[in-house]
């Protein structure tokens, strides 16, 4: 177990502290970063298709990446917020069996981490505004690649660590199911690792499978039982959450994007990112260009 959570890394985009109101109101905001909340006053509502949760002084929230969420406060909300990007050398993102909306209660050592990686970096504010939709433009996500890269060596592996510190807490709740780590097969694993590291070569159900060394129906059935998805249905998701990050982060043309993540047609890509996200890649591009600092 050590040896595979030591794969995993996570590099602050965005801290501060704010004060919303009733114009805090977003809907449909899947973000490709994750997203931490502390409350110290007021209250607000996240929700999505199966959840409800309240947003209350004396708790922390996590959403993790590509999380469909709707972000609501209809007085006065006042809290310390997170934005980071999980990085792992191999293998699936540390919460991809578990996009769900997190609450677990605040002790005084989280409040102090939270406080402590908002002193540490200062500046890292979104300033202009309070939309969830900003956090991943590519403008603002080069700024503070920028920052970390000029921070000090101490501060940064401080709050590195006071980030591992803070999603360790989420990992031991209740709502965390420690075996979506622990107990992926082996085989599982390794065609994870390779769908990740492989997204812009043709991959097969076939193909994994004979990588595995096993009959295609059995190794389809393992992987479901151990992800919760069949192979293809997962390369497909991964395909175009690679796909939703290039066109937040970059300006390629979708052609490329298509290309540089496995897709075989321009047209197949678009079908399948409409399919997938509820809109099309014009569409979703147009959103980002809408909501730019």
């Amino acid at each position: 177990m050590v040896e595979n959570i030591l794969k995993f890394n996570f590099s602050l985009l965005n801290t501060d502290y704010v004060q919303l109101d009733k114009s805090w109101n977003y809907p449909n905001v899947t973000s490709i970063f994750y997203r931490l909340y502390y409350i110290d006053q007021g209250e607000g509502l996240l929700t999505n298709a199966t959840q409800k949760v309240k947003l209350e002084p004396g708790f922390l929230y996590l959403i993790p990446s590509f999380t469909t969420c709707n972000y609501y406060c209809d007085s006065y909300l006042s809290q310390y917020y997170i934005s980071f990007s999980e990085e792992f050398s191999a293998g699936a993102s540390l919460f991809f069996a578990n996009r769900k909306l997190f609450k677990i209660p605040a002790s005084n050592r989280e409040v102090e981490a939270v406080k402590r990686i908002v002193q540490l970096n200062p500046g890292r504010d979104l300033r202009k505004s309070d939309d969830p939709r900003i956090y991943e433009k590519s403008l603002q996500l080069k700024e503070f690649q920028e920052l970390n890269n000029a921070l000090p060596a101490p501060a940064f592996m401080e709050t590195c660590g006071l980030l591992l510190l803070l999603v360790s807490r989420f990992m031991a709740s209740d709502d965390f199911l420690t075996k979506a780590i622990t107990a992926v097969h082996s085989k599982v694993a390794e065609a994870i690792q390779h769908i990740h590291t492989n997204l812009s070569t043709p991959i097969t159900v076939d193909l994994l499978a004979k990588r595995a060394s096993q009959h295609p129906d059995y190794f389809s059935r393992l992987f479901q039982e151990n992800t919760g998805m069949r192979p293809l249905a997962y390369l497909q998701m991964k395909r175009v959450e690679r796909a939703q990050l290039l066109i937040a982060t970059t300006d390629l043309p979708f052609y490329e994007i298509a290309n540089q993540t496995g897709f075989d047609s321009l047209s197949y890509f678009s079908r399948l990112f409409r399919s997938l996200t509820g809109m099309a890649p014009g569409a979703y591009k147009k959103l980002n260009r809408n909501h730019q600092i």
